[in-house]
């Protein structure tokens, strides 16, 4: 297996794209049920396949990961051949995990108690699992638009 499988949550939010990809594996509902309860192995497998799959296609859209901690916050951008990162340090007290911190610091970026960092990376393997990586570290996939927001920041620097 390339990533993980599928938490039980989200097999059932795509459940009519799991049978549709049953289906492409020519198995009906009665098999299912039969594989499950005669064979949970190979039930198993048809899981992990189809896991590897949905990973590969939300990972390949993927563009823009988020990871904050109370007083760190790192914003990633994906692109083909490498990563860009942007770390803001803030030495104030203050939680950006809080909605009071959060919005301190957006009101506030060029705050001397803040310290920005930025560097890109070439990806050492292949792409998905590096951002899968970073997922399951407590990334989160994002829209882009604090990235790009503090990335002007940092560049008229």
């Amino acid at each position: 297996m390339k990533y993980r499988q599928l938490t039980k949550e989200q097999f059932e939010g795509l459940h009519e794209e799991f049978a549709r990809f049953l289906a492409s594996q020519s198995i009906d509902a009665k098999e299912w049920k039969q594989l499950k309860e005669e064979k949970p192995h190979v039930a198993e497998d048809e899981m992990n396949v189809f896991s590897d799959v949905v990973w590969d296609d939300v990972l390949t859209r993927t563009e823009y990961l988020e990871h904050f901690s109370p007083k760190v916050v790192n914003l990633f951008k994906c692109d083909e051949a490498e990563m860009h990162r942007i770390v803001i340090k803030i030495d104030k007290d203050i939680n950006v995990l809080e909605q009071e911190g959060f919005e301190w610091l957006m009101k506030n970026p060029n705050d001397e108690k803040i310290e920005f960092f930025t560097g890109a990376k070439k990806y050492t393997n292949e792409r998905n699992p590096e951002i899968f990586d970073l997922i399951e570290k407590g990334s989160a996939i994002s829209k882009g638009e604090l990235f790009e927001y503090f990335n002007k920041l940092v560049s008229k620097s």
